[in-house]
């Protein structure tokens, strides 16, 4: 929310993305591919390609992919050692979900 989101938005990328009306398309389309780059057998087809590129030019969809799937392998690397946040303990909310 730092980034001036509002908590409508935050629930909209959090939820289902085809009744994600509070979210710009080209967000929703990003957020679809961060979703298939974390599946177990990440692909994106020609169809899906389609829709990246009505949105994005071919280097703006490179540096999305990149930054994704950095993003992702650091939350994995995190995971697998049990890295937590300072601070954090089993009590503390995790950010966009209610408590």
């Amino acid at each position: 929310m730092r980034n001036g989101l509002t908590g409508a938005e935050v629930d909209a990328a959090l939820g289902d993305l085809d009744a994600a009306t509070a979210l710009p398309p080209a967000t929703v389309t990003a957020l679809r591919l961060a979703d298939r780059l974390t599946e177990p057998a990440p692909r994106v087809d020609r169809e899906f390609y389609a829709e990246l590129r009505r949105h994005f030019d071919e280097g703006q969809i490179l540096a999305l992919g990149a930054a994704l799937s950095v993003a992702s392998g650091w939350q994995r690397f995190i995971e697998a050692f049990g890295i937590r946040p300072d601070g954090w303990t089993e009590a503390t909310p995790v950010p966009g979900r209610p408590t």
